[in-house]
């Protein structure tokens, strides 16, 4: 996606900036807004993405998401109070392929408050993937700081907090390959697709 020099310029100010406000209010949202279903074993939520506040990151996911790269996928890492993360495994464990990471957008404006989806990462800032979390806190620890990158919002919950919050609580600990915070059950994303366009057959 080319991007005109203006916003790319404000883009790449507010990262250097690391500049940090609240996410965007319920009743307020910016135009240009997608919306995403994930149907899960526990039930099923909608995300709204926002390509005009996290446009390189929300790109990358909406493609993924049209690839159909997290059906069938698992959240791997589940922590109450916390986060629950997924979009990289299969329920066997195996790591699904990736493109290149994502620069990192999280001088966007976007706040990791309760119900914000991010895109997740290593330790180095630009190597999100496919793999993202739902906050299910306000962890504002992730956010960006004039001395650090923080992690890059770029969604929220719009429908079905109540599925986020009942795959918070389920047991986790120590399952197949991963050591910790891992759903004892599977917790499997059997689908996710975009408001409004017909999936392509695979």
């Amino acid at each position: 996606m080319s991007l005109s020099l203006p916003i790319f310029s404000r883009i790449m100010l507010l990262l250097a900036a690391g500049l940090c406000t609240p996410a965007w209010s319920q009743d307020a949202a910016p135009a240009g807004l997608q919306r995403v279903r994930f149907e899960t074993t526990l039930g099923a939520f909608t995300v709204e993405v926002d390509p005009a506040r996290a446009p390189l990151t929300a790109v990358s996911f909406l493609q993924y998401v049209r690839d159909q790269h997290y059906d069938g996928t698992i959240f791997h890492r589940v922590i109450g109070n916390f986060v629950i993360q997924g979009g990289g495994y299969l329920p066997d464990g195996t790591e699904k392929p990736v493109r290149g990471g994502v620069p990192n957008e999280s001088g966007n404006g976007l706040s990791n408050r309760r119900g914000t989806v991010a895109l997740a990462r290593t330790g180095d800032p630009h190597s999100g993937t496919s793999q993202f979390y739902v906050n299910v806190a306000d962890n504002i620890a992730l956010d960006p700081s004039p001395t650090r990158w923080g992690y890059a919002v770029f969604g929220r919950v719009v429908e079905g907090m109540d599925v986020v919050e009942r795959i918070a609580s389920v047991a986790t600990g120590s399952s197949g390959s991963f050591q910790e915070d891992a759903p004892l059950q599977p917790v499997v994303i059997s689908t996710v697709r975009i408001a409004g366009e017909a999936a392509t057959p695979k």
